[in-house]
C-alpha cells in the first residue's frame, strides 16, 4: 500500500503514474488541491487494473487527517512530493512556505515512525545543496528532519534531490 504527498502536483502526478505499473494494492492519493487531486484520480482510475486508488484531500500540515489516512489504509510506503516548490513565491510567502514544507514534512516522518511504515522517500531539489533562498533553505530542513528520524526510526527514511525536471 503505497501513499503519494503532493499526488496533484508535477511530480506527484508522475510517481504516481509510475507507480501504478508496479500495481500496488492500494494508491493513495494525498494532495490539498482539489481539482488537482481529483485529475490525476480520475486519469488513473481509467487505468485498467486491480489496484484501490483512493484520492485523500488532505494538507500535510494537518497531522490528525494524515494520521488517519496512513493508519486506515495500513501504508507501507509513502513518496512525500508535496512541498511549495516556486522559488519567487514562497520568498514572497515565507512563513506559509517554511510551515508547509519543514512542519508538513515532520508530520509525515513522525506517522512513517509512530505507525510502523516500512519505507518513506523524501523528494527534495538540488536548492536544498547550498541554500541561497528560504524554498531551498525550507527543503534542506527537511532533510534534515529525515535524516534525524533515519537515526531513531525502524522506517526506512531516505531522499532524492532533483532540479527542474518536467514540463513545470
Amino acid at each position: 500500500n503505497i501513499l503519494v504527498t503532493g499526488a496533484g502536483g508535477s511530480i506527484g502526478v508522475e510517481l504516481s503514474r509510475q507507480i501504478m505499473s508496479f500495481s500496488p494494492n492500494k494508491l493513495v492519493l494525498v494532495d490539498n488541491a482539489e481539482f488537482n487531486l481529483y485529475s490525476i484520480h480520475l486519469e488513473l482510475k481509467a487505468i485498467e487494473s486491480a489496484t484501490d486508488i483512493i484520492p485523500a484531500l488532505c494538507t500535510i500540515t494537518n497531522y490528525n487527517q494524515l494520521k488517519k489516512i496512513i493508519s486506515k489504509y495500513n501504508i507501507n510506503t509513502i513518496y512525500h512530493a508535496a512541498a511549495y516548490k516556486h522559488v519567487p513565491m514562497v520568498e514572497m510567502n515565507i512563513v506559509s512556505g517554511v510551515y508547509n514544507n519543514v512542519v508538513g514534512t515532520y508530520n509525515v516522518a513522525k506517522l512513517a515512525d509512530e505507525l510502523n511504515v516500512d519505507s518513506m522517500v523524501l523528494i527534495s531539489t538540488d536548492k536544498a545543496v547550498r541554500p541561497t533562498n528560504i524554498m531551498g533553505a525550507s527543503k534542506r530542513m527537511s532533510e534534515l528532519v529525515l535524516q534525524g528520524y533515519a537515526e531513531i526510526s525502524s522506517c526506512c527514511f531516505s531522499m532524492v534531490r532533483f532540479g527542474n525536471v518536467l514540463d513545470y
